[in-house]
């Protein structure tokens, strides 16, 4: 049976950026804002409403709407792949030209992280989703894994021309939330998933590496999507019914690197 729209769980996703651009045939001077496809039919494939998340500061910014009163409404956020983390944003100067990023796009990440944990909403995070979240935490990241990890046997992650299609293998660690959600996965270990351990009444922050949003349905070739996106939305639903307000920041390393939603104002208002 279908669900009525009022059942249907709101879900957030994080906007990408195309910056304006004198070279670009249409809207050349217009910041704009979009999401991709797939994932947005990922999270619509299990009923639920989509809503991009446009970062509500910029030249053209009008009226009060804020990134805390989407997370007050939405029941749960997904961060996006895309660009870079700007090595900045982690403390590092980028080693290279090409690894520069996307600072704009950091901060607003940044600040949508800092709304919904606030808000005690659940994240989820997808391949620069994942990196994101880490930086927003205290963490940092290899600027480039092929060319500072240094093993002979490093896989690569980025390649243009298969995109969708470079596939490499996984393991998972036993005893965590996702070997419970794959109990039959065996392969190959690399660590491409992370969760954030809800005791003490924490909100439900979870991401991968990889796309699952990419998995053919019914196909053996990749790991089945189905599993990680029902978790997901069942957090949301769970704090959709027993919502709570996430204290966590005050201790905690980065303090989502120094309130982002006030530095995305001050970068915006500077360009």
């Amino acid at each position: 049976m279908t669900q009525p729209v009022s059942a249907r769980l709101k879900i957030g996703l994080s906007a990408c950026f195309s910056h304006a651009d004198p070279a670009r045939s249409l809207f050349s001077n217009k910041t704009l804002q979009y999401v991709e496809q797939s994932i947005a039919h990922w999270l619509m494939s299990a009923g639920a409403m989509v809503v991009m998340v446009p970062c509500p500061t910029g030249d053209t910014a009008r009226g009060d709407t804020k990134l805390s009163h989407y997370a007050e409404w939405l029941d749960g956020v997904v961060m996006h792949g895309g660009a870079d983390v700007w090595p900045g944003s982690y403390g590092e100067v980028p080693l290279k030209d090409a690894w520069i990023g996307d600072r704009i796009r950091d901060l607003y990440d940044l600040a949508l992280v800092e709304a919904f944990e606030q808000a005690g909403k659940p994240i989820f995070g997808v391949c620069r989703g994942l990196q994101l979240i880490n930086v927003a935490f205290g963490g940092t990241l290899y600027q480039d894994i092929e060319e500072q990890h240094g093993h002979p046997e490093t896989l690569k992650h980025r390649d243009p021309v298969t995109y969708d299609q470079n596939f490499h293998q996984i393991e998972i660690v036993q005893g965590t939330r996702l070997s419970k959600l794959y109990p039959d996965l065996q392969s190959a270990r690399v660590p491409e998933a992370i969760r954030r351990r809800p005791d003490r009444g924490r909100s439900y922050i979870a991401a991968t590496q990889w796309h699952p949003e990419f998995h053919k349905y019914g196909s053996t070739e990749t790991v089945d999507d189905t599993p990680i996106l029902h978790d997901f939305l069942w957090a949301c639903a769970t704090a959709k019914v027993a919502p709570r307000t996430s204290n966590s920041m005050r201790g905690m390393p980065g303090r989502i690197r120094n309130r982002a939603a006030r530095l995305l104002r001050q970068a915006l208002l500077r360009r």
